[in-house]
């Protein structure tokens, strides 16, 4: 049985949807009017060709960083290690690489500043903050960021979470 969502939720989700309304709206338009503008000023021929080149830089990038991504992950795995922040690189990679395949330069740009591996870092970690503040006002508790894992402590916020022990001095 699912828990009722608090008012703190319920704003979150609605935000969200106002957010993707905006964004499914937005991005055509802003794709359209920079296709326009390019095209006006070095013509139609230029601009698909800059379209047809951006989509092929974009496979042969998806392809070389996705391996790269790939090979992280099985170097993570095969060592015991959690890929977090390799399994975030992989789907920055792959979601990277369709935007720079679709056609339109503002998706083009989106899509490298995902693929490009000097960049990829901070868009990683601008995921795990606006992942941590959104699950911070969720009723699940709140997020710790330790380097690029992202770990929820306990399960209430309200309840803290006692270990009985003793401490030993090992010296």
């Amino acid at each position: 049985m699912t828990q009722p969502l608090t008012p703190a939720a319920r704003r979150s989700r609605a935000l969200l949807l106002w957010f993707l309304v905006i964004a499914f709206v937005a991005i055509p338009i802003i794709e359209i009017w920079l296709l326009v503008t390019v095209g006006g000023w070095i013509g139609l021929w230029p601009t698909l060709g800059l379209l047809v080149i951006s989509g092929l830089v974009g496979a042969w990038l998806t392809r070389r960083e996705g391996t790269r991504a790939w090979q992280a992950l099985v170097d993570a795995f095969g060592g015991g290690r959690l890929p977090t922040g390799r399994l975030a690189d992989a789907a920055l990679v792959l979601i990277g690489g369709l935007m720079l395949m679709l056609p339109g330069f503002f998706s083009d740009i989106l899509g490298l500043i995902m693929l490009l591996p000097f960049t990829r870092p901070l868009v990683r970690r601008l995921l795990a903050f606006v992942l941590a503040r959104n699950q911070a006002r969720t009723p699940s508790g709140r997020i710790v960021i330790k380097g690029e894992t992202v770990t929820a402590p306990s399960s209430s916020p309200t309840t803290p979470v006692v270990i009985r022990g003793e401490v030993e001095d090992g010296s």
